[in-house]
């Protein structure tokens, strides 16, 4: 019998840590769908631009020709304080608009939370660009409203971007990673579901793997001419001017 309760106890201890990584794991991959309002998009464009009459009509062409929404994935890879966040290529047949700002989705992004850095690979107008900077300090102001993604329960947060960006996250503090998708970090958890309410766009996981990541796996890209964001935006405007104002910020992130 003594022996039996010894058994009992070393499986006891076995099991324990197991379940204390499965409820806060530190590893996974998430997948994301990214959704876009494209007739409110290309709305929003037609009142930047001031061409009521010809593009009223265009809009209703493309409206009766193409979903209103279009919606694209993307895995983020976790593992300690790093994160990774790629695209997954987008097998619908692509058309003119695919390559508007905020619609398509090319960003790679590593990001070291331990060290708040972080490397951006990204397409701009034709060019490769690696923006390395450090990562964007969020003044994050969390509710009291909570909602389940993914299986997990979330709390919301509400933010200013860039000045004028109004942001919506969710995260979780089931997973002890303060990352998130495209450059959305610093909430006290994983963030799974970001919305941009006023430029119609959201971000929501639709699965979380807790399979463990092999941390060399999660390594910044390489690819593209390197330069801060700072740069980046300043080369944008050089390049566009003002016509660039209503989409430059989607670059950005």
């Amino acid at each position: 019998m003594r022996m039996l309760y010894i058994l009992m106890a070393v499986c006891l201890l076995d099991v324990q840590p197991l379940t204390a990584q499965q409820r806060f794991p530190s590893s996974g991959t998430i997948t994301f769908e990214k959704t876009i309002n494209l007739h409110a998009y290309i709305n929003k464009r037609i009142k930047e631009r001031q061409d009521e009459g010809f593009s009223k009509q265009f809009l209703e062409s493309y409206k009766s020709a193409n979903p209103q929404f279009k919606r694209l994935n993307s895995k983020l890879s976790f593992s300690g304080s790093r994160t990774l966040f790629t695209p997954v290529p987008d097998l619908v047949t692509q058309d003119f608009m695919s390559d508007a700002p905020g619609i398509y989705q090319a960003n790679i992004v590593y990001t070291d939370l331990a060290t708040g850095l972080y490397t951006c690979q990204k397409q701009v107008y034709g060019d490769n660009l690696l923006i390395n900077d450090t990562v964007r300090a969020i003044q994050w102001k969390i509710t009291s409203e909570t909602r389940e993604i993914a299986g997990y329960q979330c709390r919301r947060a509400n933010a200013i971007i860039m000045d004028s960006i109004y942001v919506v996250a969710f995260y979780t503090d089931q997973i002890h990673v303060s990352g998130g998708p495209e450059s959305f970090t610093g909430l006290p958890g994983m963030i799974l579901g970001v919305a941009l309410p006023h430029d119609n766009a959201t971000w929501f996981a639709t699965s979380v793997d807790l399979t463990t990541v092999p941390p060399t796996s999660i390594v910044a890209p390489k690819k593209g001419k390197a330069m801060t964001a700072a740069q980046m935006k300043a080369k944008i405007k050089s390049v566009w001017g003002d016509n660039s104002f209503g989409t430059i910020w989607w670059l950005e992130l």
